[in-house]
């Protein structure tokens, strides 16, 4: 009896020590179900989790459209981008496109006033070779602009395609002056290099406005896959045209007229919805406008819509009529530079109040706190210069306090709403240092 009950023991015992190896041996996995997919999630032995699509229940349709999200958007989107981004890619697309088309018609057109005959196939095979010449000299003279280039990344990309389609205009014209084609190549040549370059240097601070998770890198990858992507439907387009409606010089004028136009208003509504939140000249007094006239700051996203992309350096009066980039000797008289010493001792700024403007000199080390200070004090100096009739500098001295009095909560609200004050970007590099 004894030995039966062991073996009964035993027999009873080998269930439990399998259920308990079992943990250990087999993989520990789960189902995820989202939007009609079904995926099997797994830790692997080396502990890497893997996943299995195990149904699909989508339309076609929609998994086309999710699939060019995932090549041609970046990951998370849309909450990984700030806002505006869908809208800065619909017209990059159009740009491109139109931009890539208007390079094959004026590439053919320079054939035919160098006296060639091309085939549209060929336009587009020479176009790599014309680009070079006059256009490296564009590029060497635009490099010395960057600057500005930082300070106004908006303007200098509409200047870039500007320059771009004035070359590419050129080339289109050059079969009416045959004789003229050297002087007008490299003209045209000489416009788009500068055009590269400017192109280029305003990228990346437009790129860096959207990235929301510090996925700078990932925005710039999807955004140049779009551009590919288009550039090469705009080739296209060009050779169709310039096989058909542009075979003659009518139909190249008004058909490029016309890709000329739609490529300047894309990159115009682009420049619209780029929310960049690094201070310059003019987005730091239009901040100030704002707080002086609701006592509330706007985020990046509110104020893109206020810019004057055009003339930005034009004073906006409700914050002080404020220039910067005058240098000391000419914005201040020698007789007021003490005085103006005396009155901002601890700044980095000194104000200059003139009849139509006020000229603000910073610093060589002056950073956006900094511009914000002087800003805040120009706008109060010109409200009180319109109610009272104080000598400047008394004027100044008041407004500089006022200014003290409100300048920490001011400057906590800069801050949350995303604007980046650490740097000035006023993009002349006209300062002075004592």
């Amino acid at each position: 009896m004894q030995f039966l009950e062991k073996v009964k023991m035993v027999k009873k015992e080998e269930p439990l020590v399998a259920v308990k190896k079992s943990p250990e041996s087999s993989p520990l996995y789960w189902f995820e179900t989202s939007d009609s997919v079904s995926r099997r999630f797994h830790f692997e032995s080396d502990g890497h989790l893997s996943m299995k699509l195990v149904d699909d229940a989508r339309p076609v349709p929609q998994k086309m459209v999710e699939s060019f999200l995932n090549k041609f958007f970046p990951s998370g989107y849309p909450y990984s981008v700030n806002e505006g981004y869908l809208r800065y890619t619909q017209f990059r697309a159009l740009q491109h496109f139109s931009s890539a088309a208007l390079s094959v018609l004026s590439t053919q057109s320079l054939l035919f006033a160098a006296g060639l005959r091309p085939t549209p196939a060929q336009a587009t095979v020479v176009s790599w070779i014309l680009k070079d010449g006059m256009q490296h000299v564009g590029k060497l003279i635009c490099s010395n602009l960057g600057a500005r280039m930082d300070s106004e990344p908006k303007q200098w990309r509409i200047v870039a395609d500007v320059l771009y389609d004035f070359g590419t205009g050129l080339e289109l014209v050059s079969p009416l002056c045959p004789h003229l084609f050297l002087e007008l190549a490299g003209l045209g040549n000489f416009a788009k290099g500068m055009a590269v370059v400017a192109a280029r240097a305003t990228r990346l601070p437009i790129y860096s406005s959207f990235a929301k998770e510090g996925n700078l890198s990932d925005i710039f990858a999807k955004g140049e896959a779009i551009s590919t992507l288009f550039n090469v439907a705009g080739i296209g387009a060009g050779i169709q045209l310039a096989s058909t409606v542009c075979s003659s010089m009518e139909g190249k004028l008004v058909v490029g007229s016309i890709l000329s136009a739609v490529h300047v208003y894309c990159v115009v509504e682009q420049m619209r919805v780029v929310p960049i939140n690094t201070l310059n000249p003019q987005r730091t007094a239009l901040i100030v406008a704002n707080f002086l006239k609701t006592g509330k700051v706007p985020r990046p996203p509110d104020l893109r819509f206020q810019e004057n992309l055009l003339f930005p350096e034009r004073p906006i009066q409700d914050a002080g009529n404020v220039r910067v980039g005058r240098s000391l000797h000419k914005a201040v008289k020698p007789s007021q530079v003490q005085k103006l010493k005396e009155v901002f001792v601890e700044e980095k700024f000194l104000l200059s109040q003139g009849k139509s403007w006020t000229d603000m000199v910073l610093e060589h080390d002056a950073t956006g706190e900094d511009a914000l200070r002087g800003w805040l004090v120009a706008a109060y100096a010109k409200s009180m210069g319109k109610t009272y009739n104080d000598p400047d500098d008394v004027i100044l001295q008041d407004a500089y306090e006022k200014m003290n009095d409100v300048f920490s909560p001011f400057l906590s609200q800069v801050q949350a709403k995303g604007w980046y004050t650490d740097r000035f970007l006023d993009g002349t590099g006209t300062r002075f240092a004592w």
